[in-house]
This record gives structure tokens, sequence and C-alpha cells, in this order.
């Protein structure tokens, strides 16, 4: 493209695609090489028949990890197509339909994990990776068939991460991949309604996010949790222990958290008013994808005076918001502004850690951590002077150093 211009480079699209497929095509040394149309439909056959042959495998691991019976038509189709050896989407080079393209051989080992060995296996509901290369990602289904994703890295006391609105488990990366390297084991699940987990209609409130998190501890068995959780994850690991108590958990991190109530109410004169609710949810109507990228920057502070916060960091908030569906982000903005979590914080009879910046914008320090702080028995309470919502750069360094000091310590104390 060097040297052209941007008019002449648009200019070649005024030249219909027969002109060109007809037009010779003549080497450096001048010799006219064959009829190019000839070349393009047989690579159309081709790549139609290995995208079909790419549905298919896609349509198959989908069934695999729906957790929904496979009795529906797909389901059926392909089930039939794994018992003959063929395939039915096939194309010919006449491009008909055909069924004699036939299956490429493969180690179902691989790509169903431990277990199954065709689509009609008993149990679809819950899938981790082997160690033999397997391509499954680790889900559970809770108890009404949402599929729910985790992350699972490390080994040793566990550290259970809840990730906040509108995000997904991602936004724990570093957290983890620090404590996962200190000899730790870090959990991290997708929140119902976005990322990996599946998209339900309904369910997406507390009580339901509460019982997600305790399907992926029951099923990965873990004892001795650190549960971690920020913003709306704060009001999750806190409607957890509310609804299924500490018996599994050792302590509790508050970072930047709902509780124990958001909303301005005659009860709680420190939360704020239903207003700016409401424009959440009318952004989130209108134009989420917009609406996220400019909460990004009240988000992380970047609209503060000597902001470093990176594009990157900002650019990393928008994709992970997109990947939440605009019902379930919706209907969690009732979930975290008007949920009353104070006799949930009661009930926490575990050490707990609560952490807060005193320039957080989206959940402002004074309805959250300064009043969970004296609901809590024998809760430490620790401000980040001038840190916002979401913590990047040194204030991370420093959540992360905390963390792991409190993790390790029988008794935390900070300077």
């Amino acid at each position: 493209m060097a040297g052209r211009s941007v008019s002449s480079a648009f200019q070649l699209g005024s030249v219909s695609r027969d002109d060109r497929l007809k037009k010779p095509r003549l080497d450096r040394a001048g010799v006219e090489h064959p009829d190019r149309g000839h070349v393009f439909a047989i690579g159309r056959t081709f790549a139609a028949s290995v995208g079909a042959k790419v549905l298919e495998i896609i349509l198959l691991f989908s069934v695999s990890q729906s957790g929904r019976p496979t009795s529906g038509p797909v389901e059926s189709s392909i089930r039939q197509n794994w018992r003959s050896g063929r395939s039915q989407n096939s194309v010919a080079a006449n491009g008909q339909m055909t069924d004699a393209a036939v299956w490429p051989e493969v180690d179902t080992q691989d790509w169903w994990g431990s277990s199954p060995t065709s689509p009609d296996s008993e149990d679809l509901s819950i899938r981790r990776p082997t160690h033999t290369g397997a391509c499954v990602m680790p889900t559970v289904t809770t108890n009404d068939g949402t599929s729910i994703f985790f992350k699972d890295w490390g080994g040793g006391p566990p550290v259970v991460f809840s990730h906040g609105w509108p995000l997904t488990a991602d936004v724990w990366d570093g957290p983890a991949n620090f404590v996962a390297s200190q000899g730790l084991r870090a959990i991290a699940h997708d929140r119902r309604g976005g990322g990996r987990s599946s998209q339900p209609w309904d369910g997406n409130d507390l009580d339901h996010y509460a019982d997600d998190l305790a399907s992926v501890i029951e099923y990965l068995d873990l004892h001795d949790i650190v549960l971690v959780g920020h913003s709306t994850g704060g009001g999750e690991v806190t409607r957890y222990i509310g609804r299924h108590g500490t018996s599994r958990v050792a302590k509790v991190v508050l970072l930047s958290a709902i509780p124990p109530l958001m909303l301005k109410t005659p009860g709680n004169p420190e939360g704020l008013p239903m207003e700016p609710f409401d424009q959440i949810r009318a952004g989130l109507l209108a134009d989420r994808s917009q609406f996220y990228i400019d909460l990004a920057y009240p988000f992380f502070g970047a609209n503060r005076e000597g902001s470093n916060v990176s594009q990157g960091a900002r650019d990393a908030f928008w994709l992970m918001s997109m990947t939440v569906g605009i019902k379930a982000a919706y209907d969690c903005v009732k979930a975290f502004s008007e949920t009353d979590l104070t006799d949930d914080l009661k009930k926490i009879d575990v050490p707990t850690l609560i952490l807060h910046g005193d320039d957080d914008q989206i959940v402002p320090i004074q309805a959250a951590a300064l009043k969970s702080s004296k609901l809590v028995p024998n809760a430490t309470l620790k401000i980040y002077p001038g840190a916002p919502h979401g913590l990047t750069g040194a204030h991370e360094q420093e959540f992360n150093a905390d963390l792991l000091a409190f993790i390790t310590s029988d008794s935390f104390a900070y300077a």
C-alpha cells in the first residue's frame, strides 16, 4: 500500500468482482496464469466444507457444556452423526448437501474430559479439564440449570474471588496470579449473566449470586476458604455467609464492597438517592457500549487530576462489561443498590478485613466500609487514601500485599 493514496485505494471497489475474476493474472515475467475464478470456486467449496465441520464440532461441544438434556432436534442430529461417523452438514463440490464426509479421528478423552465418551453420557452438567490437553472450560451447573464458569489456579489453601459489576473473573487475574504464585489456590468465577457463564433470564439477584458461589465451593469441596469480594462481589460474599454460614470459611475480605446498603433510606441516610441508579439503567438501555466507556473513568479514578490509569485498563473494563448480557446487567443494578445486607454482615463470625478507598466514586465509603466495619464483629478496617473504586498500579500492589499478609497471619496489622 506504500505510495497509494486513500482515494485510489477506495477506487478498487469500483471494479466489479466478476470483472476482477475475468481479468488474466500475469506474473512478473508476463506469463498468464489460469483463470482465477476456477481457483476461487475451489477455495469457496473447501472453505464451506471446513466451515461445516467446524460448526458441527462447536455444536457438539456446546451440547456437552449446556447441562441440558440432549433430546432436541439439533442434539439428536449430532448424536446420530457421532454414531454413524458421518456428517450430514458437509458440502459437496457441486454445492449440494451430502453425508459423505467422515468424522475426523479424535481422542474423545481429550474432547469430553475424564469420563464421557459420547454425547449420550449421563452427566453433562459439570466439566473440568484433564491434564491431557483438554479444551473443555471448567463449569458447574447450578440447581436452576445455570452454567457457571470458574478459574482454578495453583494449589494450597483456597482463596475464592468474587468480582464486581459489570465485570468478569478476569478482573481478578492480577491478584489471583499473585496469590497462586505464593503457594495458594486462586479460584474466580464469572457471575451468571456474563463472561463464560450462561445468561438466564431470571435469577439476577444476590440470593442467586450467593447460591451460585456455593455451587462452585461445594463442587470443588473447598474448606478453610478466604473469601474475597469486590464491590457487588462483596455483597455476594456477604449474602453467601448469610445463607450458607461460615462452616467452609476461614476469613473474609471485603474490598470497596456494597454492604450494608447503597440506597438512601430513612434508616440509611448516608446512602445514595435513587436518581444515580436510574441513570445507570437508562445508560444501559440507551447505549451500553458508550456507557461502559464513560463509566471506566470514575471507576478507576481516571477523571481525577494526576491519574495514570492506562487506556488498556479502561479498554479491558469495556471488554469485560460487554460480555455481560444487557438483562443481567440491568437487573443487577437493583440487586447491588437496593439489597440490605445488614443482617448478613452480623452473621460473619470469622476474621474479616474491610478495605476501601476514600475517593471511591462508585461505592462511597460513608455508606459502605465505615458502616460495615461496625456491624461485623472484630472486623479490621483499612482505608486507602485517594484510592478509587477499581484498583490498578500501586493501589493494586498495596492490596495484594495486604491480602497476602491477612491470609498468612493470625493477626493482621498495617502501618
